[in-house]
């Protein structure tokens, strides 16, 4: 895969344009989701896939089973946590 190398700025937002180029050759469609991650200084923007999905959550399905945790116990979980945050 070809490298692009392309300069944008972000917003008063916080939102940033990426370049048309970039989103052509990874097939970025309006509607496709990228998950952002640092690593040592540095911000990395990755599409997600299916298979992007998997190793992503690998950690936190992980980390659940150790700890106990079953799907079903999620949505409480969620539910404490907003609760909490008012």
């Amino acid at each position: 895969m070809e490298s692009i190398v392309e300069m944008g700025k972000i917003s008063s937002r916080g939102q940033i344009a990426i370049p048309a180029d970039i989103r052509n050759q990874l097939g970025l469609d309006e509607g496709s989701k990228v998950v952002f991650r640092t690593e040592n200084g540095t911000l990395l923007i990755r599409k997600v896939t299916e298979q992007t999905w998997g190793e992503i959550t690998r950690p936190l399905r992980e980390a659940a089973k150790k700890a106990g945790l079953r799907e079903e116990d999620v949505n409480d979980i969620v539910h404490k946590m907003r609760k909490n945050r008012k």
